[in-house]
């Protein structure tokens, strides 16, 4: 049990290095920044253009949907790819490694299922 927690110990060591030097910076940043505000600072910065559009201005809820959809489908390749690299030594055992290609077909089947019903219901039509 010893020996298990004592392989942490670098790790320790390295997030206290990292919190000091964080902390180290963001004080240094707060006593000798300069503190000089006005209304050009304080102006939303795009690219060094001029502003063309209010800050507030709203956006369509498709924008927002194709984002969560991107992330919902980027999260299916978080899963598929460990078992893609573990496939292989599933192979040794024939009945396991064909549930584990049927449950990872039902998986991106239930996803594929998903992705129909939103492209048929127009939300990654972009207007």
């Amino acid at each position: 049990m010893l020996d298990s927690q004592i392989e942490y110990i670098p790790v320790l060591i390295m997030l206290a290095i990292c919190s000091a030097a964080i902390g180290g910076m963001l004080t240094l940043n707060f006593l000798l920044g300069p503190k000089r505000k006005n209304a050009i600072k304080n102006a939303p910065f795009e690219s060094g253009e001029k502003q063309i559009h209010s800050p507030k201005r709203r956006f369509s809820v498709k924008f927002y949907l194709v984002g969560i959809f991107f992330i919902v489908f980027d999260i299916e390749a978080v899963f598929l790819f460990p078992w893609a690299t573990l496939y292989r030594q599933w192979l040794r055992d024939p009945a396991f490694a064909w549930v584990a290609f049927g449950e990872m077909f039902l998986f991106l089947g239930i996803l594929s299922l998903g992705l129909v019903y939103v492209w048929r219901r127009g939300a990654l039509e972009w207007d």
